[in-house]
């Protein structure tokens, strides 16, 4: 979970009402009901686990997209077989998080049937915050992995090992497996240093970025999110190997599943668990692994070892009761295209 740099003041807002005008603003740029539903709610779920950067504050970028015909707010996703046979989520061009939605719900359907379930997800816009999909598959005793690419010509935002400037997107990987009594273990994350979306997120708030995310377009280290913007790149997480992830999943993305059309290509894996171990075995064991996790003295600077999606399920307690920190520039921008718009806001 990456943090603002050198931003004080903030709006605190209740998830409902940062549900609303969601939903408002994505009726306003013709989602039917049931989508602005559902992504509005997807948004705001971001915010409250402290996923800022794929919350409320991705609404001006998407109503920009739209009107400039990047993707259309009113595409349904539809079930597809490819000539090839293999299951394809047709996302209309529309949102990406329907398409997730169904993706997930078919691959378990196909799991629960088969074993295993491999689908293709193409032609959608954003598809959000992955990891609450893999949860989904993953409280359905699924192991779930979603990773998507092919999308280079449209997005070159990160630099390969080695090289000086954003050739590749920043392809991420999820994975949801079942945990032990206090959940599934969720990873989402970019195959660059910080999600792109930090960037615009901290350049929206008026932040600087963490040390060692970006080079500018010169190739020079920098943590100004306009460096970024300017015809500078991300830098891969983990030097070689996120380079590697990223590079995969760019040949999965469009050698497998073909050009991309909009915004990435994502094939999804779903396993149903019960084929190999029984949910009672499973969870006793997996509680064992977490348990020992937990255990481990923490290393200087840290107050204990934290298991992934647990810190975002604690920070979604904390924003339910105290409300959620929009930055106020972020806050401003938000309302100012509500405004236009002419959708009401309310606090």
């Amino acid at each position: 979970m990456t943090e603002f740099v050198g931003i004080d003041q903030f709006v605190q807002l209740s998830a409902h009402s940062l549900e609303q005008l969601s939903k408002g603003v994505l009726g306003a740029i013709n989602c039917n009901d049931a989508i602005a539903t559902f992504v509005a709610r997807h948004l705001v779920q971001a915010n409250l686990m402290g996923i800022d950067s794929h919350g409320v504050v991705r609404l001006p970028q998407y109503v920009e997209q739209v009107e400039a015909d990047y993707f259309s707010p009113a595409g349904t996703p539809v079930v597809t077989r490819c000539d090839r046979g293999a299951t394809v989520i047709n996302g209309s061009r529309g949102f990406g998080m329907p398409a997730m939605q169904l993706a997930v719900e078919t691959g378990i359907t196909q799991a629960k049937t088969n074993g295993v379930a491999a689908l293709g997800i193409t032609n959608c816009g954003h598809t959000g915050r992955l990891g609450a999909f893999c949860e989904t598959g993953a409280r359905n005793h699924c192991l779930t992995i979603i990773l998507g690419g092919g999308a280079r010509r449209n997005w070159r935002q990160v630099a390969p090992f080695g090289g000086s400037k954003g050739m590749l997107p920043t392809n991420p990987y999820s994975f949801g497996i079942p945990g032990g009594e206090r959940g599934p273990v969720i990873l989402d994350f970019a195959t660059s240093v910080g999600a792109a979306g930090w960037i615009y997120a901290a350049k929206s708030a008026g932040a600087s970025l963490p040390k060692d995310m970006i080079i500018d377009r010169n190739g020079h280290p920098s943590q100004d999110p306009q460096d970024y913007i300017d015809g500078g790149a991300l830098l891969p997480a983990g030097g070689a190997k996120g380079y590697g992830l990223a590079l995969l999943a760019e040949i999965v993305g469009e050698a497998m599943l073909g050009r991309v059309t909009t915004d990435m290509n994502w094939i999804m894996i779903v396993i149903d668990l019960e084929r190999f171990q029984g949910v009672n075995q499973f969870s006793a064991s997996a509680e064992a692994i977490l348990a020992e996790m937990r255990e481990c003295p923490p290393a200087d600077g840290f107050s204990a070892v934290e298991i992934p999606g647990e810190r975002e399920k604690a920070t979604a307690e904390q924003r339910q009761r105290d409300g959620i920190p929009i930055p106020q520039q972020s806050w401003e921008q938000i309302t100012a295209v509500a405004a236009r718009l002419g959708v009401p806001v309310t606090t």
